[in-house]
């Protein structure tokens, strides 16, 4: 699959003649440009949201494991090798595990509900949090999310956990929503970072 029409290079990349590719800007993206992530979120979550819902069915977790492969992108873009594949074939190979992992959780709480007798099971934070692999890396998401704004805070929360869509979460904080997907990508950005120096620690 070919890689879309270049854009032009994001501000506070160095110069360079031409435009940018996907797989420039996830090169960026590994050194920590937040102009040039920008730029890759705002390209390639439309078409992840589209393979996560044409796998999903459902809207709003769609939007949230849309998110969750956004997070993978910018935590692991160092991993990207362009001798193996294009930048867009790696992020959509992302989202496809992201999804059929979302869908086998989904089924096997189905299943445990079913098993207990109940009608609902009430989902903690741990168990939302199904993007993190240990209960530690969870702690982590919990404490870092505390060092965001506000409105980071809770326009994430609200996606990514409770599983609103943009729109919904524009309208229960009463914010437009340009300035919610804008606040909502400065936060992974800084989620991202605290996660990295937390871990540092750990």
């Amino acid at each position: 699959m070919t890689e879309p029409t270049a854009l032009p290079w994001p501000a506070g990349s160095p110069g360079r003649s031409g435009a940018i590719t996907d797989g420039d800007l996830l090169a960026l993206t590994a050194g920590g440009d937040t102009a040039a992530f920008s730029a890759l979120y705002d390209r390639v979550s439309p078409w992840v949201f589209g393979l996560v819902r044409r796998i999903l069915r459902n809207p709003a977790q769609s939007e949230e494991v849309t998110q969750e492969v956004m997070i993978d992108v910018w935590r692991t873009a160092t991993r990207y090798d362009a001798d193996r594949g294009s930048a867009h074939s790696w992020i959509l190979t992302i989202a496809h595990r992201r999804a059929v992992d979302r869908v086998r959780s989904e089924q096997s709480s189905a299943d445990r509900t079913e098993l207990v007798g109940t009608r609902s099971v009430e989902v903690d934070f741990d168990q939302v949090a199904d993007t993190v692999s240990t209960r530690l890396e969870a702690e982590q998401v919990r404490r870092c999310l505390g060092t965001l704004t506000e409105l980071q805070r809770e326009s994430i929360e609200l996606a990514y956990y409770n599983g609103y869509t943009y729109p919904e979460v524009a309208q229960r904080l009463g914010a437009k929503l340009p300035t919610i997907k804008a606040r909502m990508r400065d936060g992974l950005i800084r989620l991202r970072d605290c996660l990295g120096t937390t871990k540092g620690q750990s």
